[in-house]
């Protein structure tokens, strides 16, 4: 495979979901990813100082969800202090946040 193929093949997916500075939130986010979303197929990529948690087509992560592992209460708003950046769409409620693609590659 040419390494101009690999580039393409890497931008054209439909992977999604945040990108989260090292830290106690970042893997308490990918607890909760995993934990939110049964049956799917979460990825984990630890870059060291930054965390990339990913899957297909669309993640939710629960308030409740990342309380639990954090062990303290948590408002979804502060997710934003980590996140460094994120893949596919986000929709933020006060409970949740959703990553997502409207279409599909």
């Amino acid at each position: 495979m040419s390494n101009a193929t690999e580039i393409v093949n890497k931008h054209s997916n439909n992977r999604v979901g945040p990108v989260m500075r090292a830290g106690e939130l970042a893997l308490a986010v990918a607890e909760a990813a995993k934990e939110d979303n049964p049956g799917r197929d979460i990825r984990v990529d630890d870059k060291r100082a930054y965390l990339r948690i990913d899957t297909d087509d669309e993640m939710i992560l629960r308030r409740e969800t990342i309380e639990r592992a954090l062990g303290r209460p948590f408002k979804m708003n502060d997710l934003e202090l980590d996140l460094s950046s994120f893949s596919g769409r986000i929709e933020t409620l006060p409970d949740q946040v959703r990553f997502y693609f409207t279409k599909h590659l």
